[in-house]
């Protein structure tokens, strides 16, 4: 029998206990691993953290503890040094808690009441200061109670599938001019079972990990004096990257955008005007120059904005399509960054469409099919998610509206869609498409925004058929979005072994001895003469270390060539993705190749 753990509202997720206080109804949230249970569950646990903190660390304070997309975590300080052995020690206090089913009460207070009872606790004090009401909500569980608005389950024998995951360092409120905070995630489910397919997923997760295969596959690493957040490529990351370049450039072409190139960094004017300073400014960098500020580029709109603004536009040159694979620079806290899904640099496959409002129905499906390709050449399942306006936004409610209609009017003819109140971008409600990986773990990828601020605020024209001067709309799309996340997100998905046709080392050639180089180096030269890039491993090794070191490059082909296949022009061949050997005459194993390079081409 399915046990209710709180409602769910137009209004937002309510425990029961909040529910039961304020004569709220609604639909039943059940206790089982729905987004809004997990929601409840994982809010709880975050204070059954605290909780078995404060049994073991008397002194602490805590700061906040919220649910994240990872689980959930507390920050708090304590003078004990804590290290990741100690985790072991609180997880099982907290089960131990848990094993007590303890009622979880809620119950009010005034703002002054509570700021009265924390007059000694900075980090309480500090959360008090950010609450804008007069009101507040505390939680009792046991001996042990927290300043909270809820949601929490009923009592703590719901909390016993639960594991601490890492312990880090937090500056308090995320800025790095104050204290430093110890930081502790947890997961949790509603099941055991949930519980154990979590880790066993992590532990593959840990085998794909892209920071991992991305060292033993050379291809990129970062350095702390180059700086944090700055990949640097590696040759065989290069090659990977401009394969995906090279394709995604080609498709675009064929669907009739046209490649654009914008600057790094534009005045600060320009930012203030597009509305980037005032609602993005904490992601930038500025600096000075000739008595005049610029910014360094967070988005590649604005310099799209000035390539349709160097000519008369027509009604008949509409859509305008621009794309450009831009660099761009975003003000990451040092605590978040996180090999290539988290960078401080980062180049995206950028383009801006410029229409008629009548064709912005038209051109969001065209979008959508073009990411449809290439999600599905790249084997990924993906679902779209609708974001409304947020609370930091630009542009009247009426441009939002329309803009909201359009996109809606488009996923309601594809299916299924989510709705992701609240969170579109400053300037335009968007779609967003969150793709699935072979292991199960959603990411987010492309998105398709409509915005009509835009256009506004830089007073874009074209002259329309009756030659008056009409506003155009702006459609901001990417397909894969970050270069570099996107290639963390492939690296894993595949556990490092790429498809061929974007494969960094797609052939390696190992002769069996010294005889047999001139005839690999042929072979070598007549693939990269067919667009294909082949590996030589022509040491001074024994045959079976060269077909291990071919083998770690994770090559989708291995060529071995000793006395027999050069005499008779053929290649002994180890096809990856099969795990077959086969001998093919050169003739063949040249046209296999050029075929498998065309094969499930993601961007045709």
């Amino acid at each position: 029998m399915s046990i209710s753990i709180g409602v769910k509202t137009l209004e937002g997720v309510f425990d029961l206990q909040t529910a039961r206080a304020l004569g709220v109804e609604g639909e039943p949230i059940f206790y089982d691993d729905s987004k809004e249970a997990l929601f409840i569950l994982r809010h709880s646990c975050a204070h059954l953290l605290a909780q078995a903190i404060k049994l073991l660390y008397p002194d602490a304070m805590f700061f906040v503890g919220p649910v994240v997309e990872e689980g959930f975590y507390y920050d708090f300080k304590t003078a004990a040094k804590i290290g990741e052995d100690d985790l072991k020690t609180i997880e099982k206090t907290m089960k131990k808690i848990a094993a007590r089913r303890i009622p979880i009460e809620r119950y009010e207070m005034t703002k002054a009441q509570a700021q009265d009872r924390y007059a000694d606790d900075p980090l309480k004090t500090e959360v008090l200061s950010r609450i804008d009401a007069e009101e507040v909500t505390f939680y009792r569980q046991g001996d042990f109670e927290d300043l909270c608005r809820g949601p929490h389950v009923p009592d703590t024998g719901f909390l016993s599938n639960v594991k601490l995951t890492k312990l880090a360092g937090a500056y308090l409120g995320g800025d790095n001019s104050r204290e430093m905070l110890t930081r502790i995630y947890g997961i949790a489910f509603s099941s055991e079972e949930s519980l154990k397919a979590w880790e066993t997923r992590m532990i593959e997760a840990s085998k794909r990990d892209h920071r991992k295969l991305g060292s033993e596959l050379g291809l990129f690493k970062f350095s702390d004096e180059i700086g944090g957040g700055l990949a640097i490529w590696l040759p065989a990351g290069a090659r990977l990257r401009a394969k995906l370049e090279s394709l995604s450039f080609a498709a675009h072409i064929r669907r009739g955008y046209q490649p654009v190139r914008g600057p790094e960094i534009l005045r600060s004017d320009l930012w203030r005007k597009s509305g980037h300073i005032a609602n993005y400014g904490e992601n930038m960098y500025f600096t000075t120059i000739d008595d005049s500020e610029y910014g360094l580029k967070p988005m590649n709109c604005v310099g799209h904005i000035a390539v349709y603004e160097s000519q008369t536009r027509s009604f008949r040159d509409l859509p305008l399509k621009f794309f450009e694979f831009g660099t761009v620079h975003r003000h990451e806290q040092s605590g978040v960054l996180h090999g290539l899904l988290r960078v401080r640099e980062f180049t995206q496959d950028d383009a801006h469409i410029f229409c008629r409002e009548d064709q912005i129905g038209e051109e969001i499906e065209k979008i959508l099919e073009f990411i449809d390709c290439l999600m599905s050449g790249f084997e990924f399942t993906y679902t779209l998610t609708l974001s409304t306006k947020p609370a930091k936004a630009i542009g009247s409610d009426e441009l939002w509206r329309r803009a909201t209609e359009e996109i809606e009017a488009v996923l309601k003819k594809r299916g299924d869609y989510c709705i992701d109140e609240g969170g579109g971008a400053f300037y335009g409600p968007k779609v967003d498409v969150k793709i699935t990986d072979a292991i199960g773990r959603e990411w987010q990828c492309g998105t398709v925004q409509v915005d009509m601020n835009l256009p506004e605020r830089f007073d874009l024209r074209y002259t329309n058929e009756k030659n008056e001067r009409a506003r155009p709309v702006m459609l901001h799309r990417a397909m894969m979005g970050s270069m570099e996340r996107f290639i963390a997100i492939l690296i894993e998905h595949y556990g490092g072994e790429l498809p061929f046709f974007i494969a960094p080392t797609q052939v390696a050639i190992v002769p069996v001895r010294e005889e047999c180089v001139s005839y690999a180096r042929e072979i070598a030269e007549l693939l990269t003469k067919a667009d294909i890039y082949a590996e030589l491993f022509d040491r001074s090794e024994t045959l079976s270390k060269k077909i291990r070191s071919a083998e770690k490059l994770k090559a989708p082909f291995i060529a071995v060539v000793g006395e027999r296949e050069k005499e008779a022009r053929a290649v002994s061949l180890r096809d990856r993705s099969k795990r077959s050997e086969e001998t093919l005459d050169l003739g063949a194993f040249i046209a296999k190749c050029k075929e498998k390079n065309k094969e499930r081409n993601a961007f045709e």
